[in-house]
């Protein structure tokens, strides 16, 4: 059920971001999905050196927002930027952003396959082209970087010989680098899922949302995960993804990491959450927000449409209530 809001029929608007903290440097796939949200790009854009960096400019209100990979469809969850607001954080997703993700081989002007050996790159971005490193450059050593810019960059300044990088293509003409390989990546349809997260603020319901929150267990007995699942199972609410990640704490101890459909200000939601609340040793809540993709916002009109003529309905309605005659 979705919570009738006063003004909900106009679209939501969009806060004014002043600072944007980033993974940096320019060129990264990052700052590709950021400069694709108009609000963002307009903000004093902030590159950091690391993942940490980024969220800890949020949470200590360095930053107004801090924008970060969280999912890859090939690889799964980014860890570095999922155990920070899990474990290290207290920050609120404010919105998802999906980007297509095309990966290229870049280096230096002039040179071939036959030249290189080594390949530089973020450490999420390597394992998504495994398949064309394995049949193409079987003999080379890859390189973690910090970002797939900064392994353009190191390429471009010269200090290895035989380097190069898997980045975006943009990055190939901020470095003044060529592509050597296109489309390298293993799979078609490789997608990165990108958040925006605050230390404060909930965005209100669109009538496409998605809330996700972390489950820690009171104790790993058997059972437990499937009482969690109940929950959502008795409500009818759907889980577009479910995880477990360590607690740190001791070999066998993990929290289950959830995405649902729904918001917060959703009774059905609400409800979930109380009653989850009351089993579980903790819940933490990372946020309720409007979901991304190509129906998002044909699925908010048609929801905001809709509450609009059950609100005429319930109206029209009421009209025909009779004065109380006592």
């Amino acid at each position: 059920m979705l919570t009738i809001l006063p003004g909900m029929e106009p679209p939501p608007r969009r806060q004014v971001h002043e600072r944007v903290a980033y993974l940096g440097p320019a060129g990264t796939f990052t700052e590709e999905a950021l400069l694709s949200q108009p609000d963002l790009a307009s903000a004093d854009l902030v590159p950091m050196a690391t993942m940490d960096d980024v969220l800890t400019a949020a949470a200590q209100d360095a930053a107004t927002l801090a924008f970060a990979p969280i999912e890859n469809s090939i690889e799964g969850s980014v860890n570095a930027t999922l155990d920070r607001l899990v474990f290290d954080h207290d920050l609120l997703i404010q919105r998802e952003v999906l980007l297509d993700v095309h990966l290229n081989l870049l280096a230096p002007p002039g040179a071939v396959l036959r030249d290189i050996t080594q390949v530089l790159s973020y450490p999420v971005a390597l394992p998504q082209c495994r398949r064309f490193l394995a049949d193409r450059l079987p003999a080379v050593d890859t390189v973690a970087t910090k970002s797939t810019a900064e392994a353009a960059r190191l390429v471009a300044e010269g200090t290895v010989p035989g380097a190069a990088a898997v980045a975006p293509a943009v990055a190939a003409k901020v470095y003044g680098l060529e592509v050597v390989a296109s489309d390298i990546e293993d799979h078609p349809g490789n997608q990165t899922r990108f958040v925006a997260v605050a230390s404060a603020g909930i965005p209100a319901a669109t009538g496409h949302d998605r809330t996700s929150v972390v489950c820690f267990q009171r104790a790993d007995e058997p059972g437990s995960l499937l009482g969690i699942l109940e929950q959502f199972a008795a409500r009818s609410i759907n889980l577009t993804r479910l995880e477990s990640r360590p607690t740190r704490q001791g070999l066998g101890q993990y929290c289950f990491v959830l995405d649902m459909e729904g918001h917060i200000q959703d009774e059905v939601v609400a409800d979930c959450l109380r009653n989850l609340h009351t089993v579980l040793e903790r819940l933490k809540f990372l946020g309720s927000y409007p979901a991304a993709g190509p129906s998002g916002p044909e699925q908010r009109r048609q929801v905001q449409q809709g509450w609009l003529r059950a609100s005429r309905w319930v109206d029209q309605l009421r009209s025909q209530v009779l004065p109380d005659a006592r």
